[in-house]
């Protein structure tokens, strides 16, 4: 039941090229940076990740991006990455852009075994394009279908050695979702305890969902774009 495995390059260590990953996070907040680092260590290509963004240029996904590790990615923001853009221009990056709650939807949809789900988000727009269609109630809905994948990177604040999770505040994002719908789920962690030493009721993502869990170290815990106030006289 120990879980917890020595190193992030231990732990991504079968992740081979091809491969399709959702990563947690929103934005910068919440990444799994030390998993994400070690992916760009091991240096696998044609990647195709799930997650809410693509990081920026420089921190987060984008590490994996300018070094060309990834073949598509589906995500539901893309505004703060100028590799992002030039790939995508380009031609040498396939996206699928979905609406942020079709996406957690569909990524939950993975992990329940539900085949599609109706909605009316994105009809009458490229969204739409090429999806059945259903009139429903007199309203026009899109047929969506679920995403899974070989392998979920989560960033847990607490983990036990047995794999449970506690994610902190807004970080908890698209995160529990991932964990159910990826053959393979990794956690890091800022803080690993022994089991018991978590409140079962307080446990967001319970432990028959982690294939292996690793402390993190030296989070960076980044701002895509930081705001002050101007001084005053």
């Amino acid at each position: 039941m120990n879980k917890l495995v020595e190193s992030a390059d231990a732990a991504v260590a079968d992740v081979k090229d091809g491969a399709t990953i959702m990563v947690g996070g929103f934005g910068l907040c919440g990444n799994p940076e030390n998993l994400i680092l070690a992916l760009h260590r091991k240096g696998v290509r044609d990647l195709v990740l799930v997650s809410n963004n693509c990081g920026t240029t420089e921190l987060g996904l984008g590490v994996l991006l300018k070094a060309r590790q990834i073949r598509k990615i589906v995500a539901s923001y893309v505004g703060e990455n100028k590799e992002f853009e030039r790939q995508f221009l380009s031609g040498e990056l396939e996206v699928e852009l979905v609406p942020q709650g079709t996406l957690a939807e569909r990524i939950r949809a993975g992990g329940a075994g539900i085949g599609g789900f109706y909605t009316a988000t994105g009809v009458g727009t490229q969204v739409a394009e090429g999806k059945e269609t259903r009139l429903l109630s007199g309203r026009e809905y899109l047929l969506e279908l679920p995403l899974k994948a070989d392998f979920a990177f989560l960033k847990a604040w607490k983990a036990d050695t047995w794999g449970n999770l506690v994610y902190r505040k807004t970080t908890r994002n698209f995160q529990p979702m991932m964990a159910a719908a990826a053959a393979v789920t990794v956690a890091e962690a800022e803080e690993v305890v022994e089991p018991g030493a978590l409140d079962p009721d307080r446990i967001h993502t319970p432990s028959i969902y982690v294939r292996r869990v690793v402390r993190g170290e030296r989070y960076e815990k980044w701002i895509e774009r930081r705001t002050i106030r101007p001084a005053t006289a």
